[in-house]
């Protein structure tokens, strides 16, 4: 008798349908949060209002009206810090939909889906049956996923990243270039996937023929400081942005270290954030010697660079957030829950009973218009 063989998973089939859930669950969540915590007969704002805050607003005024803001207003010196390429992307869906909010949560929509189906692949390929699924998972209840369904850069970051590394894996390396190269356009993280491609082309000792491919992403990051030199004068303008916009300039790690901690111990939602800052620099910190013990030397070049940049910030901004760009420290998390050991297939259970409430506190608090990350 012939055992009957068991059709292929879909490991790209099953990240999107986790996309897809986690999409309905966070709308429910601000519909039903939002109503919540209203008081007395206050009416809650649109749902739409709830994702025009901090950054999604930003971008939809570059998009709109360029690196020098809107007519008549105050020039934002913070504006150069952005990179091109979810502008653009707003200003072409916006020529379709028609509203700029919408055209932000459209992009970030389609983008988390291509990425949440590259992770799952990525995943599947270095892990055993089901890392793809528990990978995927492990980002989507990431307290800080709130940002892939806001009109933020992320959603579209991944989108190129994780496929980029993926063809990276499999050794198609012109594939891997070009889709890195939309990573560049998107966030100055493409310098460091760049820099960590490299290292990954010649540890895997792949055909130096090939070597040419891997200038490809840095590209639109000479062209992007050649033309905002153009607008400013200036060469690094991306990092000048981001000390005139928000006083991120380079300290000694424990300088940087101090603030935060003077800035955590107070009260209010500001406290909170900044609590939530050290929490991710410590993940961050413990995910770079994990890799370093493994020796995945390209993913340590690509988180460990990252982190060294956030930790060296005159205050920690952002860290849980740039985290959800860590796809390694996912992968990392399904690959751990994915063992033999009884004990093991606890870990992604206990981690989204740690952190999947904190993501639903992040996502009503975004929506409610306060400072998350």
């Amino acid at each position: 008798m012939i055992d009957p063989v068991e059709p292929p998973r879909d490991t790209a089939q099953e990240g999107l349908l986790l996309w897809l859930a986690s999409r309905l669950g966070i709308v429910a969540l601000v519909v039903v949060g939002t109503q919540a915590m209203m008081e007395g007969d206050a009416v809650p704002p649109p749902f739409l209002e709830r994702w025009k805050h901090w950054d999604a607003s930003l971008l939809v005024t570059i998009a709109e009206h360029g690196y020098g803001g809107a007519p008549g207003s105050e020039p934002d010196e913070g504006l150069p810090a952005f990179f091109p390429g979810m502008p653009l992307a707003l200003r072409a869906v916006h020529l379709v939909v028609g509203d700029w909010t919408v055209a932000g949560l459209l992009i970030s929509f389609v983008a988390g889906a291509v990425a949440m189906m590259a992770l799952a692949r990525l995943a599947e390929f270095e892990g055993p049956p089901g890392t793809g699924r528990r990978a995927v998972l492990a980002l989507l209840l990431w307290p800080m996923a709130v940002f892939l369904f806001a009109g933020y850069s992320e959603s579209l970051f991944l989108a190129f990243a994780v496929p980029a590394w993926l063809a990276a894996r499999r050794g198609r390396w012109p594939l891997a270039a070009a889709l890195a190269a939309g990573a560049s356009c998107v966030r100055i993280t493409g310098l460091f996937l760049a820099l960590a491609l490299i290292v990954e082309f010649f540890a895997r000792r792949q055909p130096v023929r090939q070597a040419g491919w891997l200038v490809l992403p840095f590209v639109p990051l000479v062209l992007y400081s050649a033309y905002q030199h153009s607008r400013t004068g200036d060469w690094l303008a991306w990092k000048s942005a981001q000390e005139a916009g928000w006083g991120r300039h380079m300290v000694w790690p424990w300088e940087s270290l101090i603030t935060t901690w003077n800035s955590a111990m107070g009260e209010g939602r500001f406290a909170w954030a900044f609590r939530l800052e050290i929490a991710g620099a410590i993940v961050g910190v413990v995910l770079v010697l994990v890799l370093l013990y493994l020796r995945r030397w390209s993913e340590f070049v690509y988180v460990g660079l990252q982190v060294g940049a956030l930790l060296c910030s005159a205050y920690y901004l952002s860290v849980p957030r740039s985290a959800l760009l860590w796809w390694p420290l996912f992968i990392l998390i399904a690959k751990a829950s994915g063992g033999q050991a009884p004990w093991q297939r606890w870990i992604i259970v206990v981690y989204a009973l740690v952190v999947g409430p904190l993501m639903a506190l992040n996502t009503l608090i975004f929506a409610d218009g306060a400072w998350v990350g």
